[in-house]
């Protein structure tokens, strides 16, 4: 594997774990995040690793982002070296909610970050991107498995429909001038450094009120959910093993998820025993939620990586980790 990695998005939760796993095993890695939503905390103890770069660049900015990367592959142990060097982009909105009030913040974030990246590859002539997609572009499929070739796709919030976006520019990109992509689309994410999410909420409203839990929804939202070092595990596999020039594929646990009901008392277990749970009277949590979801990762079961953690473990896992981190 080339041994230059930019990361987008890379203060953000997702990206720490990737840019910790690069980092051990002898790359070079150079993260580029506005701040908006991403933290330096998140990186722990990587800040100041003499192979680890931090750039604050508004992503959307194709000039700044040019500049940046320019400056870097331009630098180091082997000079100039744009053919070799990987970009990870996962830049975008994690806000789904604030983006339905505001389709401008997934325009931006999600969308145009994408487009600015592969005019900043083009223009240096980068080879090979790995994009963070999401469960999000199927839409609300009822009781239909989401696979990767289901169609029409339909998506059900603006998150979801500039991440579909952004795979259908990805691949013209692939079409005319990129050598090679991967599109990974994203179950719910959990683990720390946490940044956003059910776990993180919870834990925080039980913070706040330790006698009661008021939860989005009714509780009976089922969805699949992958500890972060899985994801990350998944995603170093299929860019270093899966041959391609466009592959696409879902990553994900094995099972068909587990309930917003079960997270919540497995939250109040750890957190706060004696609490009380109060349910909303809705399916959904919010607008553009999808209360229900299945996922096929048959695809990635082929290629020959699958999960050591369910759904549930995931949970578990997470939420002991999460609580730790918010001191509860």
């Amino acid at each position: 594997m080339p041994d230059r990695h930019m990361i987008t998005g890379g203060a953000g939760f997702v990206a720490a774990t990737l840019a910790r796993r690069l980092i051990a095993e002898g790359n070079h890695v150079l993260l580029i995040d506005d701040l908006s939503r991403g933290s330096l905390a998140n990186l722990g103890d990587l800040a100041g690793h003499p192979r680890l770069r931090f750039r604050q660049i508004d992503c959307a900015d194709v000039e700044a982002l040019r500049a940046a990367t320019e400056e870097w592959l331009g630098t180091g142990d082997h000079g100039p070296d744009s053919g070799g060097a990987v970009v990870w982009h996962l830049a975008a909105n994690s806000d789904i909610p604030a983006g339905i009030d505001d389709p401008c913040i997934d325009l931006r974030r999600t969308f145009l970050t994408t487009f600015a990246v592969l005019q900043a590859m083009r223009d240096l002539r980068l080879r090979t991107l790995h994009f963070a997609s999401s469960s999000a572009i199927y839409g609300d499929l009822g009781d239909r498995v989401a696979e990767e070739d289901a169609g029409p796709l339909a998506p059900i919030s603006n998150y979801g429909a500039m991440k579909l976006a952004s795979e259908a520019q990805i691949s013209a990109a692939v079409e005319t001038f990129l050598p090679r992509a991967s599109v990974f689309r994203f179950p719910n994410v959990v683990g720390v450094p946490a940044t956003h999410g059910v776990i993180l909420e919870l834990v925080r409203k039980l913070r706040a009120d330790p006698a009661v839990l008021d939860v989005l929804g009714d509780g009976t939202q089922r969805k699949p959910y992958l500890h972060v070092e899985e994801l990350v595990d998944a995603m170093l596999f299929v860019a270093a093993r899966v041959p391609g020039r466009h592959v696409v594929c879902n990553i994900g646990p094995e099972d068909d998820g587990v309930t917003v009901r079960e997270i919540a008392e497995a939250v109040r277990d750890r957190v706060s025993p004696g609490a009380v749970i109060r349910y909303g009277p809705e399916p959904r949590g919010w607008v553009g939620d999808v209360p229900c979801f299945r996922y096929s990762v048959t695809r990635l079961r082929d290629f020959g990586w699958s999960p050591r953690l369910g759904s549930a473990a995931a949970i578990l896992r997470a939420v002991d980790e999460i609580a730790g981190q918010e001191n509860a």
